[in-house]
């Protein structure tokens, strides 16, 4: 079954850079500094606020020095049927 969402993958894709790079600026790190404390080279960094366009393996690495990998990782656990949100009309209206 399809699943349904009121936001776009690039609407999600700007708001994870939004997210990292408003973590980057709270913890007063220069791009320079974050690149040297996550092993992710400084153009990649900027290129990743500028275009959003970064391999996985080095969102992950950026993630984890500005936030909670396992925060991150919580994102893999299998929603609870009571929990997960609805993927149709007739389980809204179900509800």
């Amino acid at each position: 079954m399809a699943r349904y969402s009121l936001h776009s993958a690039a609407e999600v894709q700007q708001d994870l850079v939004d997210y990292l790079r408003a973590c980057r600026k709270a913890a007063k790190l220069s791009r320079t500094a974050l690149a040297e404390r996550s092993a992710v080279l400084e153009s990649t960094i900027k290129k990743f606020e500028t275009t959003e366009q970064v391999l996985l393996r080095q969102f992950l690495l950026l993630w984890q020095n500005l936030d909670d990998l396992v925060r991150l990782q919580g994102l893999t656990e299998p929603e609870s049927p009571t929990e997960r949100m609805p993927t149709s009309i007739d389980e809204v209206l179900s509800r």
